[in-house]
């Protein structure tokens, strides 16, 4: 699965470090008056620091010029929930830049060799299109589902590929986002053969690459020297965020609660002390890709916390759990120039990838939105 951060592949995935995590009670007790605030900053930092000419952004804040595809397709995320918690203006322009710049610097094109990275510059197109019923966006937007669906066939017995080119490998990178695809489509559209393509993915999903007693997520199953290997070592936070907001969208869609309840266990499963989580804190994935594993998931994990389905005693742990991973971050984690890395207990030093970056400044955002 790994491949170069030049590729827009899941790549850098570090395994955890050894951390001495702030435990619950033992943070600083400064209260942070505005989560608002604290979001605009880290926005405001993050596009001075990363901003290329083109409206694109940058691989680090070393100054590597290296574009990554699918980061900046979470770099117009990110600007998306600026401009939503704020209505100003100003961000529409960044927005458009970047959408344009990405096309320039992937060969004046938005057809990519990686699905899911085409799956999330969907994402991000229709929720700009949402938010400004901007035509060109929605554009994008169904050209890139297109292009997702080529990715589906009867290897493996369904499933996205996670390459144009690698149809034997089937990844839950490619299938959670590609459900939350076709679910933001069905939302605009109501085109019922979106809502089936995704149920059809995450059912897939759910039977083959879905732990189904801690409801946490397998990475892949592909071919080894002929037979079918899931991949149950590794677990990513971004795949289980995936499937949680899957789970999550498909409740809102249909009413049905086994989705609800879907979520709810594998949401359980993060907050828990274990495979994702030390002393309450999300663990540490690396730079690279893995930086933007935990901003994936806490984007999912905060929408299932405002899902007003949610029983009372779940709402208020999935909150508190947000609260605590941002104010730690918010304690311990930022420098004075606003920037996060990837172990959300300790500043970074040095290079700082747009990818980690991203994971802080979701955080904030997250945060912000359950004020």
């Amino acid at each position: 699965m790994a491949s170069s951060a030049d590729d827009d592949g899941i790549d850098d995935v570090q395994e955890e470090e050894e951390e001495q995590p702030v435990e619950p009670g033992e943070e600083e007790d400064d209260e942070v008056a505005d989560w608002g605030e604290v979001a605009e900053n880290l926005q405001e930092q993050t596009y001075n620091i990363y901003l290329t000419s083109n409206g694109t952004f940058r691989q680090d804040n070393e100054g590597n010029e290296n574009f990554n595809y699918w980061w900046n397709a979470h770099m117009l995320d990110v600007l998306i929930d600026g401009y939503e918690r704020t209505g100003d203006e100003s961000y529409l322009p960044k927005m458009k830049s970047l959408l344009e710049g990405i096309e320039v610097r992937n060969g004046n094109k938005y057809e990519n060799v990686f699905i899911a990275a085409m799956e999330w510059l969907g994402i991000a197109c229709l929720r700009t299109y949402k938010l400004t019923n901007d035509q060109q966006y929605k554009e994008v937007a169904d050209l890139l589902w297109e292009e997702t669906k080529q990715g589906w066939s009867d290897v493996h017995g369904g499933g996205i590929a996670w390459k144009t080119d690698t149809p034997n490998s089937k990844n839950a990178c490619s299938n959670g986002p590609a459900a939350i695809f076709a679910l933001y489509l069905y939302e605009i559209d109501q085109d019922e053969e979106d809502l089936e393509w995704a149920k059809k993915i995450y059912h897939w999903l759910k039977d083959t690459l879905v732990d189904p007693e801690s409801g946490l997520v397998w990475d892949n199953i592909d071919y080894h020297d002929g037979e079918a290997i899931i991949n149950r070592d590794w677990i990513f936070t971004y795949n289980v965020g995936t499937y949680i907001g899957a789970a999550n969208l498909l409740h809102q869609a249909t009413g049905e609660g086994m989705y609800l309840d879907d979520a709810i266990k594998s949401a359980s499963s993060v907050v828990a002390p274990g495979e994702l989580t030390t002393g309450g804190v999300l663990k540490n994935e690396g730079q690279g890709d893995g930086g933007l594993f935990k901003g994936i998931l806490v984007r999912y994990f905060t929408q299932l916390a405002l899902n007003p389905d949610l029983p009372d005693g779940k709402r208020n742990e999935f909150e508190e759990f947000v609260l605590f991973n941002a104010e730690t971050l918010y304690h311990n984690g930022l420098t004075s120039a606003g920037l996060a890395g990837p172990n959300w207990n300790d500043e970074p030093s040095g290079r700082v990838d747009l990818s980690t970056q991203l994971s802080g400044v979701m955080l904030m955002e997250a945060k912000a939105l359950l004020e």
